[in-house]
């Protein structure tokens, strides 16, 4: 069966019209015939968006029961019973009432698409996972409700709802958005125009870079090679100079003029050894153009210009920025250099950026060479002198008679020339017509190719053996300092590879992406199976070329032992390369370990966490719970008992203590049950408005009478909570506080209003608890010093700390002034509450 496809309806904030401008969607859909019905869609009580349901076929909801409440959600099962083209799908972000197939609404619509029908959904930006952080910053509150990012990614289509602030806060103010009573307080928090303009940014940001994705896959797909010049990106070329810094700069300049504009700088090393550059100098523009907000790159190639345009067209950049040359005015003689090579090859797509800088026409400190042990143009002069040379100096020897010993020192110079210059070939050419110009000109009898003293024929053969040796050692030297600059360049490369490896800084993806830039690949793949008979898996792939399903469909393949392959496309590599990539391979296999360990060690972590607790559990059943037990059955016996006569009294004395065993029992199997929800991160907390004065006096009802005081003022603002946790947590922290207080020494609950917190204090005149403990005594199972026998079994603290941070609040001890302890429950204010929980679509309170 295919897969559904998915469409995302995404926003900056509640309001801007993502569920009118889906359901505009299902009207022209459903005029073009297409079956589509009504999931669930939230009109939030807003005239316009509920007419735009008419006329739309609604599946009927489901309605949950939860905590006294009962709760509308989406009956998936009817939906995929009904099976239709087109599902509406509102607030992908929603958490669904507990006892609901799944915990989050994403993952019924994984459902939906899975069984192959289409969805339309919505989405605001604040409820992307990766996004909470920023959010926070930006408005001060984290989001209860979020929504993994790959889940949108994947979405085949994301369209955006945009709206400007100010229209935003008119809507609001017309009651187009909220109910009259709550848009002073929205307009005056969540909604001002900072945090509106804020999100809108993060909104359009998001979707740029979504669809630069989808430029980027469209280009590979139909092997798009010009330059699209549909952002500013900017290309730093680095020669591991100190102008680097400059360069990179100048390039975060330019990118700034440009909206969206980035900075890629890419340092190109050449398999020959392209790597005079200083490790440190490197390392600090690595640091520099990430802190600008750019990239780095290392890219291997041997041709600099061509590596550099075609990096800069793979990244489809649209500006590449150059230092001048940092080369002396008779360098030139060896070609125009990189900055002039790339601007004439560029093209009409590319602007190239010369850049002067403080080490213009100071000496480059890299090698001339640019290809070769020796370089084409060294090669050149070579064949030149040992070619063209021999006869130019026989025409001039030919004008002045300075004997046959200094003629053939002469040609003997002109040898070691071309030797130094050419190597072995030229030298040997050099010394072959050296000897026959000796030979015709200069040695009796002259301009015959007879030689009639022997003398002669054994200084020609030394001529010609010395210049044969001086030409060997010349070649030698090139290939040992090929040889050691392509392994500088190899162990740079390795030692930055390990460094990072080593350090957990390099996820498999990354690596990858380092393997395909490095060797200059279209793609890279790290491929695995369990057996020689099972099939190949992708255990990781980047780039953008040709996907491979085996490692000998690949260009380049890297077997890591038995089982697993690195596989390259895009062209065959020299085999002096496989010993890099040799490494590379067995490095990925390191991570991808690494992560699996990592994984597998998260999974054990959380069962012996699970352990830990089951154990806990079970010493308290055994110990604590034993007590109220024991109490409970000896006074049922004796109530039952024959033998005695009770009277009256002791017999309400009897029930009394039944009923206090049983409390005891009820209390701390409540304790035990909340904590196991916490534990299982089941506790999701139905946040509404409500007086601190309609909860707090009802917590108290489980402690003596006398034993504690209230003090809840009536002009305290209301607060943002779930009142049956609240009350819960409340009643905790007074037993708790109750316990430990001396006779006669009331505890006292005292509310008071700090900023946007609403701030309960539950005082006690107790011996207190040292600094060093006061975090500990929140941990489950912990009873600090020497408990009353009875005390519980350490959890209260535990289960009132998990609820209060359920419902986004704090809750702290501190010492008492003049001795004892202070619990310190940190509550929001609703009048300070942001949009997620005010009412309407943030994004349903019935979570």
């Amino acid at each position: 069966m295919a897969r559904g496809k998915l469409r995302i309806h995404l926003g900056a904030a509640p309001g801007v019209g993502k569920t009118y401008a889906m359901l505009s969607e299902a009207h022209r859909r459903v005029g073009r015939g297409t079956d589509c019905v009504v999931g669930f869609v939230e009109h939030h009580g807003r005239p316009r968006t509920e007419v735009m349901l008419h006329g739309l076929e609604q599946v009927p909801r489901r309605e949950l029961e939860y905590r006294g409440g009962v709760f509308p959600e989406m009956d998936l099962d009817a939906v995929l019973a009904r099976r239709p083209e087109v599902a509406l799908v509102d607030e992908l972000a929603h958490t669904n009432v507990p006892g609901s197939r799944n915990a989050k609404r994403w993952q019924d619509v994984e459902e939906l698409l899975a069984a192959g029908i289409d969805v339309v959904s919505t989405v605001n930006i604040q409820h992307l996972e990766s996004l909470g952080d920023v959010v926070a910053s930006i408005t001060g509150v984290r989001q209860q409700e979020t929504v993994p990012d790959e889940v949108v990614r994947r979405a085949d289509q994301v369209e955006l709802v945009d709206m400007t602030p100010e229209a935003l806060r008119r809507r609001m103010a017309h009651g187009n958005v909220y109910q009259p009573d709550k848009v002073d307080a929205a307009l005056s928090n969540y909604f001002r125009p900072g945090n509106l303009t804020a999100l809108r940014e993060l909104a359009l940001l998001w979707v740029a870079d979504r669809v630069d994705a989808y430029l980027t896959q469209y280009r590979s797909e139909h092997r798009v090679s010009r330059i699209w010049g549909s952002r500013e990106r900017i290309v730093v070329g680095l020669t591991g100079g100190p102008e680097g810094r400059t360069l990179i700069r100048r390039g975060a300049r330019l990118a700034e003029k440009g909206a969206g504009g980035e900075v890629l700088a890419v340092y190109i090393a050449r398999s020959d050894g392209l790597t005079s550059a200083s490790p440190k100098e490197l390392a600090l523009q690595r640091t520099l153009v990430e802190g600008l907000g750019g990239t780095f790159h290392h890219v291997v190639g041997d041709d600099i210009p061509a590596a550099l345009l075609a990096f800069a067209r793979g990244v489809n950049a649209t500006q590449i920025v150059l230092g001048s040359s940092r080369r002396k005015a008779w360098q030139y003689v060896f070609g125009p250099g990189v900055g002039a090579t790339v601007a004439r090859e560029s093209g009409p797509d590319l602007d190239v950026h010369i850049v002067t800088h403080g080490e213009v026409a100071k000496g480059r400190g890299l090698p001339v060479a640019r290809g070769g042990r020796l370089g084409r143009s060294r090669r050149a002069w070579g064949w030149i002198a040992g070619v063209l040379g021999p006869p130019l100096l026989a025409a001039l020897l030919s004008a002045v008679d300075l004997g046959l010993a200094n003629d053939m020192l002469l040609f003997l110079a002109l040898t070691v020339a071309a030797a130094l210059l050419g190597g072995l070939l030229p030298a040997l050419a050099s010394a072959a017509v050296g000897s026959l110009l000796l030979n015709y000109f200069y040695t009796p009898p002259l301009h015959r190719w007879t030689i009639a003293d022997p003398k002669n024929i054994v200084a020609i053969v030394i001529f010609v053996a010395v210049g044969v040796a001086v030409a060997s050692v010349v070649d030698l030297a090139a290939r040992r300092t090929h040889q050691a600059a392509r392994l500088r360049a190899e162990s740079e490369i390795l030692s930055f590879l390990a460094g990072n490896v080593l350090r957990g800084e390099t996820g498999l993806e990354e690596l990858l992406e380092r393997v395909r830039e490095t060797f200059g690949m279209e793609s890279a793949a790290l491929l695995e199976r369990a057996s020689d008979v099972e099939p190949w898996t992708c255990a990781g792939r980047v780039g953008r070329g040709r996907p491979v399903e085996r490692p000998d469909e690949a260009d380049v393949d890297m077997p890591v032992g038995d089982h697993m392959a690195l596989a390259l496309t895009g062209r065959v590599l020299p085999a002096e390369d496989r010993r890099v990539l040799a490494a590379f391979a067995a490095q990925a296999a390191v991570v991808l370990d690494r992560r699996r360990l990592q994984e597998e060690a998260d999974r054990a972590r959380t069962l012996a966490e699970g352990n830990r607790i089951r154990t806990a559990l079970l010493a308290a059943v055994s110990h604590d719970l034993r007590t109220p037990l024991a109490g409970i059955k000896a006074a049922v016996t004796s109530l039952r008992s024959e033998d005695v006569e009770w009277s009256e009294e002791d017999r309400a004395e009897l029930l009394e203590g039944i009923e206090e065993g049983a409390d005891r029992l009820d209390h701390l199997v409540g304790n035990l049950l909340d904590m196991s929800r916490l534990q299982t991160g089941t506790v999701t907390p139905l946040i509404r408005e409500i007086d601190l004065d309609e909860v707090v006096p009802m917590a108290l009802g489980g402690v003596p009478e006398g034993s504690a005081c209230l003090d809840v003022p009536e002009t305290l603002p209301m607060v943002a909570v779930d009142p049956g946790l609240l009350e819960r947590a409340v009643a905790n922290l007074v037993e708790n506080a109750v316990k430990y207080s001396p006779s006669g020494a009331p505890v006292l609950v005292a509310a008071s209003a700090l900023a946007d917190r609403v701030e309960v204090r539950v005082v006690d005149r107790g011996p207190g608890v040292p600094d060093e403990a006061k975090d500990r005594i929140f941990e489950p199972f912990q009873r600090h010093g020497d408990a009353p026998r009875g005390a519980g079994v350490g959890l209260g603290l535990a289960v009132a700390r998990g609820f209060a941070e359920a419902m986004g609040g704090t809750l702290n001890a501190e010492d008492t002034p003049g001795g004892g302890l202070t619990m310190v429950l940190s509550l929001r204010a609703a009048a300070f509450l942001p949009e997620p929980h005010l009412t309407a679509e943030p994004e349903r309170q019935a979570s």
